[in-house]
């Protein structure tokens, strides 16, 4: 019985592993795209406007 329950805990943990990979892996791309883009068209960055202030602003790297 003890060995299932070990497997069980290493199976979730792999699993839990691996989504948390392939997350990382599609935030990567995306980023990697955008970064493509923007190099294409020649800008610098890109901007969204904020929803407060009305203002825009620079895109930052955790959005």
């Amino acid at each position: 019985m003890a060995q299932l329950m070990f497997m069980v805990v290493v199976l979730c943990g792999g699993w839990m592993l691996y989504k948390r990979f392939i997350k990382d892996a599609e935030k990567l791309s995306a980023r990697s795209r955008q970064k493509e883009k923007e190099s294409n068209t020649g800008a610098i960055g890109t901007l969204v406007k904020d929803e407060k202030t009305g203002e825009y602003r620079l895109k930052r790297d955790d959005e």
